[in-house]
């Protein structure tokens, strides 16, 4: 069987969320996505610049991650180290501060000609101030570059994706400017059609048996990790490469695609059977 597996034109989009894109994109607010993880929050940005045939700008947040990052960084470093060079044309770039300006996510979306898609994922990873810090320019879509004066406005509002796996709470100021939907794990319907986008060739007792062997891990309580629709996809990739006949086994087979926690190895490891 060929096996094709694409995480990015291959994007079932449920009705709700197609309504609540639908409702970003008229009021032009970004849109929140909260959800467990692996339930495709950022490759929805992905499958959208795809579609839409949209720029995308991500700017992915870390817990060091500060709100001015997004639209431009000042590269004192790089112009210090320029500065050691004597010769006239170095010494005119580094006279031109401008040279050291390097426009974030946000920033190079702002300064496209034509409309763009910009993902924020995983805004609760930084601080709680975060979110606040970037009123403004959602608001207003436009900051000025401090080290030079310069005013940068949008052109073209973009469809902003910002993402949140539920770590921490978002500010209520930050939260009345979102379009917000949260990402339901697929019921077994669901399931079953994005494995068929993913692999279109996929045999109906395999994709059963499949299903129905991933959603009975999920069930399990008190698992520290619970597999996302992500590594079902993974399990499915070996499975299918090697060939494997789930009819005629007990034990599950590449759990460490499914899998990633050793207490819950360790904890239901009798009850990992396709039984």
């Amino acid at each position: 069987m060929e096996i094709h597996h694409s995480h990015f034109t291959d994007y079932v989009v449920p009705p709700e969320l197609e309504e609540s894109l639908l409702t970003a994109e008229i009021t032009r607010r970004p849109l929140l996505l909260r959800g467990e993880p692996g339930t495709g929050k950022t490759l929805l940005a992905e499958y959208l610049s795809r579609k839409k045939n949209l720029p995308l700008y991500k700017w992915h947040i870390k817990s060091s991650s500060q709100a001015k990052e997004g639209l431009y960084f000042y590269d004192a470093v790089s112009r210090l180290n320029d500065s050691r060079f004597a010769d006239s044309e170095m010494n005119a770039k580094v006279h031109n501060i401008e040279n050291y300006i390097r426009m974030g996510a946000l920033g190079l979306a702002f300064s496209e000609e034509k409309p763009s898609i910009v993902l924020i994922d995983e805004i609760d990873k930084a601080d709680i101030e975060f979110p606040n810090d970037l009123l403004l320019e959602l608001d207003q879509m436009e900051f000025v570059i401090v080290e030079t004066g310069k005013f940068i406005k949008a052109k073209n509002r973009p469809l902003m994706i910002i993402t949140s796996n539920n770590e921490k709470e978002l500010p209520d100021a930050f939260l009345r400017r979102c379009i917000f939907h949260y990402i339901e794990f697929p019921g077994p319907d669901l399931l079953k059609s994005i494995v068929r986008v993913h692999f279109p060739d996929i045999e109906s007792e395999i994709l059963e048996k499949s299903i129905s062997t991933f959603l009975k891990i999920r069930r399990l309580e008190d698992m520290k990790k619970k597999p996302s629709t992500s590594e079902l996809l993974d399990w499915l990739s070996v499975l299918l490469a090697q060939g494997a006949d789930l009819g005629s086994m007990n034990r599950i087979p590449y759990l460490g695609a499914l899998v990633k926690n050793e207490e819950d190895l360790k904890n239901y490891s009798g009850r990992f059977t396709m039984n």
